[in-house]
């Protein structure tokens, strides 16, 4: 089979690129067009995998470029996106761009080349906070962020797609992952980077928001499993671990196995607006139990062992000392 990654060249699209390739599926992968000539993560893996990937540089937003790298798939997973929240606050029309723009591209490319199976990428933060736990798929979207905003538009895109030209598309939606590979603006990588670096001061936000947080090689296999069954078309289906931790449990805890010494400070600029913060996010997964053969594979202590090694190899790929938004 062969298969588009948008988005390779990413944190969650480098490992399921990978864990394709060791399946033996054929696999292209998008990655954003520099003048550096980087792939993004898909350059560090290792030869035998790298050697095996077609590498298609461009822009998501680029309808042209889109078209041209999914001509011959079979499935398209479509990971390309904006993601941080922060950098959404003053620059949401890049989000409008990438995101809604970009999903429609590739959805517009789809219907005309007749690609088998389309699978875009959400988010839990479509949901904001929940309004009842655990949060199944019925729950109401929120946007609580011009990132959540863009990404609510862009499944609505998908879902208008499915049911206007009857295509075979899914919406994965993916709750808090983390892993090796994830960028230094999200939660976990903050607080394991500061701590490495020797500070004794952990800055962070609000400590009180729950998160229900996926080890990327979950996530990775739940995108798979989707992508094997027809009974997904047309659905919309959580990756979820349907457990919760809140911020200041999670640092804690890293505290705890990293640097004993530290404590956690408050840091003003890391605050979400009031109306803008998700405080509970705790996610159902019966839905993708039900229709698939997922299943959780690794514990949050596995997955965050796994994490804190990759960031003790890789610590001098991260700027510790100051806030990435």
């Amino acid at each position: 089979m062969k298969v588009l990654v948008t988005g390779a060249d990413g944190f969650i699209g480098s490992h399921l690129t990978e864990r394709l390739v060791r399946q033996g599926y054929n696999v292209k992968a998008f990655v954003y067009y520099n003048s550096f000539g980087s792939w993004g993560w898909i350059d560090t893996l290792p030869k035998e995998i790298k050697q095996e990937i077609e590498v298609f540089s461009g822009d998501i937003r680029d309808p042209n470029g889109v078209k041209t790298s999914m001509s011959g798939m079979d499935t398209v997973f479509h990971l390309a996106a904006l993601i941080a929240i922060p950098f959404s606050y003053h620059s949401p029309d890049t989000y409008v761009d990438t995101n809604i723009k970009g999903t429609l591209n590739v959805l517009q490319a789809a219907k005309e080349l007749d690609t088998s199976r389309v699978l875009v990428t959400s988010t839990s933060e479509v949901y904001g906070t929940a309004q009842y736990v655990p949060m199944d798929e019925k729950h109401p979207f929120q946007g609580q962020s011009p990132y959540s905003a863009t990404k609510i538009g862009a499944d609505r895109l998908a879902e208008s797609f499915y049911r206007s030209f009857n295509m075979p598309i899914t919406i994965v939606r993916p709750f808090n992952t983390y892993g090796p590979r994830q960028s230094a603006r999200a939660v976990i990588p903050t607080i394991i980077t500061q701590l490495l670096a020797g500070r004794t001061e952990v800055k962070l936000g609000s400590l009180t928001p729950t998160r229900d947080f996926n080890y990327v090689k979950d996530t990775v296999e739940g995108f798979i499993e989707i992508a094997k069954t027809g009974l997904t078309i047309g659905e919309e289906i959580n990756i979820a671990t349907q457990q919760e931790i809140s911020i200041g449990q999670l640092a804690e805890e890293l505290i705890r196995q990293i640097n004993p010494d530290a404590k956690i400070v408050c840091d003003d600029q890391r605050l979400r607006p009031e109306k803008s913060e998700v405080d509970r996010l705790l996610g159902s997964n019966e839905k993708i139990k039900s229709l698939t053969n997922w299943q959780q594979q690794f514990t949050f202590e596995q997955g965050m062992a796994e994490t804190i090694e990759f960031f003790r190899d890789n610590l001098d790929k991260y700027k510790s000392d100051m806030y990435n938004i």
